[in-house]
């Protein structure tokens, strides 16, 4: 199944949420939702920084992973920018490609 890292900015409202939930609540929340879409919650950690949470997800396909940041985004609480990971296999795939391109003034 593929795998999506999602970053987190929370907004003024979910680190309210979260200072009255905590975060394994959050955790939780998080979890069921990521089912609810088929997928498997594979890492939920906080952090500083630009980014409050990493959330790494399986997922079958790219719909699933756009849904979950449509809808965790719309609600208000969250601001996410997801980003797909690729394996090496997959890489290795990518390389083997053949592309017909010119750089630009080439």
């Amino acid at each position: 199944m593929p795998k999506y890292l999602f970053k987190v900015k929370l907004t003024v409202d979910g680190l309210q949420g979260l200072l009255k939930e905590g975060a394994a609540a959050r955790r939780e929340v998080v979890e069921r939702m990521v089912q609810s879409l088929d997928g498997r919650l594979e890492s939920m950690y906080w952090a500083f920084g630009e980014d409050d949470v990493y959330v790494t997800v399986e997922f079958p396909g790219n719909t699933s992973a756009a849904a979950m940041g449509l809808v965790t985004s719309a609600a208000g609480g969250v601001r996410t920018s997801t980003v797909v990971l690729l394996t090496p296999e997959e890489i290795d795939e990518a390389v083997r490609q053949r592309v017909e391109y010119r750089a630009p003034g080439a």
